[in-house]
This record gives structure tokens, sequence and C-alpha cells, in this order.
């Protein structure tokens, strides 16, 4: 660990993204804090959908639950609790951060912020989250093929969606449920030369089946439309408590801008999964949680030591190898994965 600091990494947010980083800097040497506040949007997952070698089957809980276990069997401390700020204790990165729960207080040398966002529900009735209500086209559109599927929204992203929908199944609506729509002459004219049914009445009922799946929407109108699910395009709004505080750079639409290592604005903070531009996606975050934690190791290495570095401390010691606190040099040594570990057949 790096000397005047409670740990090297501190990790806001255990979703996927954040578990990695934590994953990556805590098989690499650096001592690492997850603190998480619950909840989130892999949390609610009722299955998992398009990460390789997950089955569908497995819920979000699950899931995390599973990569939680993992990061704290190779050595870093999973904690429950909400970070309040982040604070730079000096002008460069090497100067560390403080990171305040509502509980603790932490002095660390990196920060990874993966907080995510929370998508904007649409007023009741509505199905349950995984049972005819999805928020993620690119994960479940391939649930609906030839099944008759809506688009709640009145603006340009649910008019987009309902078209791409189209190349999934024939039978799709777009719900304004009342409001007036927002989108552009130019999306309304693609929307007269597409298949999709623009519904304007409000919806007053829901009905869903036996095993809870949405089956159909009753409408102030009378009419009673059948759908298997849908997606709900209203936004979201960013878990961004800490960016705030920190004066962060964001993107046009709130997002953490960052650069290819989710570097931000601010020198030792990095932003990872939903927090930041691009795909909303599982295996997205875990790659850019994985980049992060790379790139932190890098930076925070002990060796090798510069040729600057050697005219300050000197030469490497004996005493000076591993690089690494005694705490994860021990917990390595007796993991499962170590070279020589018990479950090694060849030390039995």
């Amino acid at each position: 660990m790096h000397t005047g600091f409670d740990y090297d990494v501190a990790v806001v947010g255990g979703g996927p993204a954040g578990l990695t980083s934590a994953l990556y800097t805590t098989r690499l040497g650096l001592d690492t804090v997850v603190i998480d506040r619950g909840g989130g949007r892999a949390a609610m997952m009722q299955e998992t959908h398009n990460v390789i070698g997950i089955t569908e089957e497995t819920s979000g809980n699950e899931l995390l639950q599973t990569a939680r276990e993992q990061v704290q069997g190779y050595g870093a401390d999973v904690e429950r609790g909400f970070v309040e700020s982040v604070t730079p204790l000096g002008e460069g990165a090497d100067d560390g951060f403080r990171v305040e729960t509502d509980a603790e207080s932490y002095r660390v040398s990196r920060v990874v912020l993966a907080t995510g966002f929370a998508d904007k529900r649409p007023d009741p009735p509505l199905p349950p989250t995984g049972r005819g209500l999805h928020y993620c086209l690119l994960c479940d559109a391939f649930m609906f093929v030839d099944e008759p599927v809506y688009v709640m929204g009145a603006g340009e992203a649910g008019a987009h969606v309902a078209m791409i929908l189209l190349n999934f199944t024939d039978d799709v609506d777009l719900l304004t449920r009342g409001e007036d729509p927002s989108w552009s002459d130019e999306t309304a004219t693609m929307l007269e030369y597409h298949p999709v049914d623009v519904v304007t009445a409000e919806i007053t009922g829901m009905n869903k089946s036996d095993d809870g799946w949405l089956e159909s929407f009753e409408f102030e109108d009378g009419q009673v439309r059948a759908y298997s699910g849908g997606f709900p395009m209203y936004g979201s709004d960013y878990h961004d408590e800490v960016v705030e505080g920190l004066d962060i750079e964001r993107t046009e639409d709130g997002s953490v801008a960052v650069d290819d290592h989710g570097q931000t604005s601010v020198d030792g903070v990095y932003a990872v999964g939903d927090l930041t531009p691009g795909y909303s996606q599982i295996p997205v975050a875990m790659g850019e949680g994985a980049i992060a934690g790379i790139t932190i190791h890098k930076e925070l290495r002990a060796f090798p030591r510069s040729l600057e570095e050697f005219e300050t401390e000197g030469s490497v010691t004996d005493a000076d190898v591993p690089a690494l606190s005694a705490e994860l040099a021990t917990t390595a040594v007796e993991h499962d994965g170590h070279a020589h570990s018990p479950d090694d057949p060849d030390t039995k």
C-alpha cells in the first residue's frame, strides 16, 4: 500500500463496471475498497442477457453476488455505504483524495466512479420490470421477435426505437400516453413511412398473465391492445452527486467525459460504466472497468523505477520486493488460483 493512504484505490459503485475495476486493481497488487450503496440497474435484471459464459437464468443479483465474492476472495474490501463526497487532498493526483461516506472516511490514492444512472420510469399502470417492462433494447429485443411490442414516449428517442424494433417484429406501437409529440418534422415523416402505429390515448389499465407477464394495456378511448412487452423511453438520471462535487467535465447529454482509459478531467479520478458515454451494456462496462484498473496499476506500480527515482530512492533491494501489502501477498499465496495453491495436484 502506498504510504499515507488507507487504500490505493476506492471504487465508488458496485455494479459490473466498478467490480471489474476492483478485480483488476486487486489482482494487480493494489489495496482496494469498493463502496456500494446497493441497488442499481444490474440488480434489477430478472435474467442476464448478452454476457458470454453467463446463462440467461442468472439474475442480476446472482451475477453481482458472485462478482463481489470473487473480488473479496482476491483481497479487496467491499463495504456497504453511500459516498457523500470525494475531495482532493492537494493539487495533483499523487496527493490523493478523501472519500467520505455516511459512516466512514478514507484516504486513497486513486478513485474510480462507477455510480451509473437510473432509468426514468413512466407513470403506472406498468408491468413488472423484466416481465413486459424493459429498458435495454440491445439486451432484450431478441425476446420479442415476431411478438407485439410497445414503445412509450413522445420524443425523438421513443420514435426512433419504435422504428428500430421493426428489425425484430412487424407489430410495433408507439404510445405517447396523451403527451404532445416533441419529435422533429423529419422524424414525423419517417414514422409515416414505417408501419408503426402511434397510439395517443392514455393507458388506464393493464392485464397480466398467470405468470406475471404483461398481456395487454387498456386505454382511455376504450381500446385494449395486446403486447408481450416493450420499452419506455424517458431518459435517465445520473447518480452524479460526487461528480458535481468534483466539478468534473460532462458531455452534452450529462454523462462524464473520459479519455480512452477512463480518466476524467480531474487527474486521478476515473469513471466507468453507465456514468460514461457509449453503450449501456454489461460487457462494455466490464471492459471499461478492466481498462481503468490496468491504467491505475501502471500509474501506481512501484517497479520498474525510473533513472530519476534511483537518484532519490537508490537501487531496489530484497526488502523492497514484492511491492504489495502483506495482506494482499498472504491472500494471493493462499488463493486457489495461486501457482502452488492447496488445490494444485503437484503440491499434494
